[in-house]
């Protein structure tokens, strides 16, 4: 099994199983919009004994404004 490592953004250290059929972008919902990671480098940790698989995706952009309080409320 393969792993994502997402930096930067909203889910900055989330650590994911990686789908074999994600080639170079790692998109994910997030409130209306969506999330957009780009892969960055090559993969780690690819003997048999060094654990599972690591991909590097990179924070690009939101589809969206992320708005953590998106009523205007100040609670």
């Amino acid at each position: 099994m393969a792993i994502a490592r997402l930096h930067g953004g909203p889910l900055d250290g989330q650590i994911i199983p990686l789908d074999p059929t994600v080639s170079d972008s790692y998109i994910v919902p997030y409130g209306e919009g969506q999330l957009v990671y780009r892969r960055e480098g090559d993969e780690t940790h690819t003997g048999d004994q060094d654990g599972p698989t690591e991909t590097r995706f990179v924070y690009v952009e939101a589809t969206e404004d992320i708005d953590p309080n998106p009523d205007g409320r100040d609670d």
